[in-house]
């Protein structure tokens, strides 16, 4: 007997601010502006309702020795219907009923690459969920992948890395 397998188009994430498992620029880092990088994504799944990004460095402290990820930026219930975030977003700039959640900073907001150590990766993952999330209160990484545990249909990832000079 022979299987049908249905393949569908994997939703992408990328960025015209820096190539996919390139270096991030400075401009997007504590020894630049840090400000968030431009993001662009497509084939986002049918049934989407809501969208949520997770920014973070599983390289923390040290690359030889990670004891940590390190969330950079936390967004969720971005609407199904938005295509991208521009460079240097500010927190009043989001689609309307994007909620922030807290970086590992202890703050809402874009918090650019800041190694004390060696090349981290920065991974930006996007996540379509089958519903809108409640307001969950600014929550930590942590607490979103929590609330959309059973919710999430695709995810796409794209990694940047930076070492400090």
């Amino acid at each position: 007997m022979l299987a049908t397998v249905l393949l569908l188009a994997a939703m992408e994430i990328g960025s015209p601010s820096f190539p996919a498992d390139g270096a991030i620029p400075e401009r997007f880092t504590c020894d630049g502006a840090n400000v968030s990088p431009a993001l662009t994504w497509k084939d986002v799944p049918d049934g989407t309702q809501s969208l949520a990004l997770i920014v973070a460095d599983p390289d923390a402290p040290d690359p030889a020795a990670p004891r940590t990820t390190w969330a950079h930026w936390v967004l969720y219930d971005l609407p199904p219907d938005t295509h991208g975030l521009r460079e240097a977003i500010p927190s009043t700039g989001f689609p309307p009923d994007t909620l922030p959640g807290k970086n590992d900073w202890g703050k809402t907001g874009y918090g650019g690459p800041c190694p004390p150590i060696g090349r981290h990766r920065y991974v930006h993952t996007l996540y379509a969920l089958d519903a809108r999330l409640p307001d969950l209160k600014t929550p930590t990484r942590e607490a979103l992948l929590a609330a959309m545990k059973g919710h999430v249909l695709a995810e796409a990832v794209l990694v940047g890395t930076y070492q400090r000079r």
